[in-house]
């Protein structure tokens, strides 16, 4: 099972490729490093919130919190 820092940078991966963006193009887009882009695209904790938020709408993405439902 994947786990969500995962489950991000797979969609957010998946995105940019589907737009046919490298890190680079994105990163200059999105006004972070291309390192950064590396990291969330690898699913790693902890980055700063702020510049992922900037990827997402990069991308013409939203980042949606929603109640989870029952199990």
């Amino acid at each position: 099972m994947e786990d969500r820092t995962t489950a991000i940078g797979r969609q957010i991966r998946e995105r940019r490729r589907s737009l046919k963006l490298t890190q680079e193009d994105l990163a200059n887009l999105a006004g972070c490093s291309p390192r950064f882009l590396r990291e969330v695209e690898g699913g790693k904790p902890g980055v700063r919130l702020d510049k992922l938020l900037d990827v997402v709408e990069a991308l013409g993405l939203e980042l949606q919190i929603t109640p989870r439902r029952a199990r």
